[in-house]
């Protein structure tokens, strides 16, 4: 329990921890924040100690692929760096913006409540340098111990308790808005100081499209450690692509390129005196599963590239968590990919019925490896932006997007593709549209998920989600389909696909980015 009456801002619990976890120069397992209150003369400053706050439901342990993170049975959540792979999930599932990487081991690091003195029987560093006795530990479940007098007693409070992690960081006599980042005016500078200059570009973007209730905040930080401001970049938003495409290509492959209801009937609608594409086909049977294949090894790559420990991204095969949706995504991914393999050694082998006999399952796991990310980012408990229920559908027809458009690419302007890929294009692209309509124009009941949103409609954002993801990626393509079925043009067609799929990349950098730039804490 941190009691904020006593707190006077020396931040003697910050050098300690640092000299006791040995925590390197720019990152902090706990830190003193200030803000200030009023108008000269009429001011008044707060401090808040923020940390982990080894919660019961935590999602850092959750979303963990190797069990790095784990809650030990003393309620202690404690991190094994030699399981770490440094994928930075766990700083996207934590609320409370705990978690870092350290710069020496390129792992994961956060508060771990002094677990080595606890076991001998010493309370942790923090707790026995702090002057004025404002940090009370011990356990919660004994009553005879001070902190559960404290607790059952005092009006506590914690952060953001709407994420239900049930924290066991308890706050007495705490300004409110200390603990919660959306009462606080945007600050580009501190006391003391500079902020580091993608800190600053990202308050000042955040604070340009602050809503007119966001305008009497309630403080103004002063003083904040720094954090990193967005922890996954370019490679993620580029893996989110490539899988769309990886999974797509495979999935309108086996809705178009066989003889089922659906391509006999959008034949029969869009061209009636076109022989109907088959599993013999060699855009079907060889060349869509070798594009599926090419980016599905490019999305591998990305994912370990982007870890701060590639060298041990067997782990997540090795010393796996069954929780987290980086484990689940995997084991999908390699079933995808040998559903392709067969797939293509169908068509090099010219044995239709193999091709015939895995394009369902193809399917659906291509399906399957479009969706997973949704329950992935879901886990990022963080990020409201990424909890949105539609981002399962709407990854779902990026990949029918990516899909029907890499079909056409492959085609060239020289081959038409195949009857029904037109059609799934053009009708993939409406519900592309309609998805991004009632995900961004909605009122979104979080406020920082509404704030991200505003982001991409009318804050920095904004120029690049309309004139490259709408205008580009939407609008001009279903223009340019129409004109391509409308004159026979596959020059056309192939315009249309490729500034598709330049627009649903853009989109899904965009969006990463956009879910990351409200801050944690």
């Amino acid at each position: 329990m941190i009691d904020q009456r006593r707190c006077i801002g020396c931040h003697a619990c910050t050098v300690a921890c640092k000299e006791e976890n040995r925590v390197p120069l720019g990152a902090f397992r706990t830190w003193v924040k200030y803000v200030e209150q009023g108008t000269f003369p009429d001011t008044r400053r707060h401090f808040g100690v923020l940390r982990c706050n080894h919660c019961d439901h935590a999602p850092c342990v959750t979303i963990c692929p190797t069990v790095a993170l784990y809650r030990r049975p003393d309620g202690i959540v404690d991190l094994d760096g030699a399981r770490c792979i440094g994928c930075k999930s766990c700083m996207h599932a934590c609320p409370y913006d705990a978690l870092y990487i350290d710069p020496a081991t390129q792992t994961a690091a956060k508060c771990h409540y002094c677990a080595h003195r606890v076991e001998v029987g010493l309370r942790p560093a923090c707790v026995i340098v702090c002057p004025e006795e404002a940090i009370i530990a011990g356990d919660l479940d004994d009553p005879s111990t001070t902190i559960a007098r404290l607790v059952a007693s005092e009006p506590v409070q914690v952060r953001k308790p709407e994420q239900r992690t049930r924290p066991k960081v308890f706050y007495v006599g705490a300004e409110t808005s200390v603990l919660t980042p959306r009462l606080q005016q945007p600050a580009a500078s501190y006391m003391w100081g500079e902020r580091p200059a993608a800190e600053v570009d990202l308050v000042r973007m955040v604070a340009s499209v602050a809503a007119t209730t966001d305008a009497a905040q309630l403080s103004r930080p002063v003083y904040d450690a720094p954090h990193v401001p967005r922890p996954w970049g370019a490679r993620v938003s580029a893996y989110l692509w490539t899988k769309s495409i990886a999974a797509g290509v495979l999935m309108v492959a086996a809705l178009v390129g066989t003889a089922n209801p659906f391509a006999r009937a959008a034949q029969r609608v869009a061209a009636p005196d076109r022989p109907l594409a088959t599993t013999t086909d060699p855009v079907i049977a060889v060349a869509a599963p070798l594009v599926s294949l090419i980016f599905l090894l490019l999305t591998t790559a990305l994912l370990i590239v982007d870890l701060k420990r590639p060298d041990r991204f067997h782990y997540i095969l090795l010393k796996p968590n069954p929780r987290s949706w980086l484990v689940w995504g995997t084991w999908i991914l390699l079933a995808f990919g040998a559903s392709g393999g067969v797939w293509l050694a169908g068509g090099l082998l010219g044995f239709p019925g193999l091709i015939s006999a895995v394009a369902i399952p193809a399917a659906i796991l291509g399906l399957a490896t479009a969706g997973y990310s949704a329950f992935l980012f879901g886990q990022a408990e963080g990020r409201d932006f990424w909890q949105s229920p539609l981002l399962l559908p709407h990854l779902m027809v990026a990949a029918m997007v990516a899909g029907a458009a890499a079909l056409i690419v492959i085609g060239g302007p020289w081959s038409p593709p195949p009857a029904p890929c037109r059609g799934v294009f053009a009708a993939g692209l409406i519900l592309h549209a309609g998805l991004l309509a009632l995900e961004l124009v909605r009122r979104h009941p979080e406020h920082d998920a509404d704030r991200a949103a505003r982001l991409l409609t009318r804050g920095g954002y904004a120029t690049r989600f309309w004139g490259g993801v709408v205008l580009a990626g939407i609008v001009g393509p279903l223009v340019l389909v129409q004109i391509a079925v409308a004159s026979g043009s596959t020059v056309a067609a192939v315009i249309a696909a490729v500034l598709a799929l330049g627009g649903l990349w853009l989109w899904e950098d965009l969006w990463v980015k956009a879910g990351q730039s409200v801050p944690l804490s």
